[in-house]
């Protein structure tokens, strides 16, 4: 008797690959893992980590559960619990996160937001206030 070849039918469970001499421009979504070992221009919205291995390049707005970057991030970057920065990472913008790891030899320039102010900003964007606008109407 064959069995089945088991199902992924927990979507969080999937993961994705640009892989190494693939380039991407636009918009990505997803609800799994993804791994960025080529290069994406664009924003990144997913659930799940994100990986940029030491040869990926990501340049744009970033959304994820959690990062673990060992190559190249340009731009702005949310990640809702821990970003780790390998030796090999070059991160430059601004980040929000509730955790951050960085080893030595990685190279970070930018700022850093970090714990309840992380929280406090989804929770504005959930309710559609824009921060920003809030305190120059006060």
């Amino acid at each position: 008797m064959m069995k089945k070849a088991k199902e992924n039918s927990n979507p969080s469970q999937t993961s994705n690959r640009i892989l190494s001499g693939t380039s991407l421009e636009g918009e990505v979504k997803s609800d799994g893992d993804f791994r960025v070992d080529g290069s994406i221009d664009g924003t990144i919205e997913i659930s799940g980590k994100l990986v940029v291995g030491e040869q990926g390049k990501v340049k744009g707005e970033v959304k994820c559960g959690s990062a673990n970057i060992s190559g190249r991030l340009e731009g702005t970057l949310h990640v809702e619990e821990l970003l780790s920065l390998e030796e090999s990472a070059h991160l430059h913008g601004d980040v929000y996160t509730g955790k951050i790891s960085i080893l030595p030899g990685a190279e970070f320039t930018g700022s850093c937001n970090m714990g309840a102010v992380v929280r406090q900003i989804e929770k504005n964007e959930q309710n559609g206030a824009n921060p920003a606008k809030a305190q120059s109407a006060q």
